[in-house]
């Protein structure tokens, strides 16, 4: 599992790191029953505290995305397959709401808009 730290992004460390270990998940990268780094082996290969690292984790398993066994480390859950159409739809209404608010900010209005998705659609 290869995951990159934006230090200059906006968003904070460990966010990325949930998202970034929650995508994997639904895309099948990372299984159910895989183990996940532990957290100080985590945190020294990207160079971040291991706080920040048992915070991410701490939220992927309250959401249910990974299970941790004290002593023995945290794994991948099964993931219901609903879950993983859920969260790949609510990614691509994430982008197409910055996308929409990126065409008013440029005065392209919602008929043009319309047209260039549908334009998109046809092409695919």
């Amino acid at each position: 599992m290869k995951l990159i730290i934006q230090h200059s992004s906006m968003i904070p460390i460990y966010e990325q790191l949930v998202e970034q270990i929650k995508g994997a998940i639904i895309q099948g990268t990372l299984n159910e029953n895989d183990p996940l780094p532990s957290v100080r082996a985590l945190a020294k290969e990207l160079k971040i505290s291991a706080l920040t690292v048992k915070k991410a984790y701490d939220a992927l398993d309250q959401e249910g995305m990974i299970q941790t066994v004290h002593g023995k480390g945290s794994f991948v859950s099964g993931v219901n397959p609903s879950i993983k159409w859920e969260e790949q739809v609510k990614s691509i209404q994430e982008e197409l709401e910055l996308i929409v608010a990126k065409a008013k900010r440029i005065g392209i209005s919602e008929g043009e808009l319309l047209e260039l998705v549908q334009l998109i659609l046809e092409e695919s």
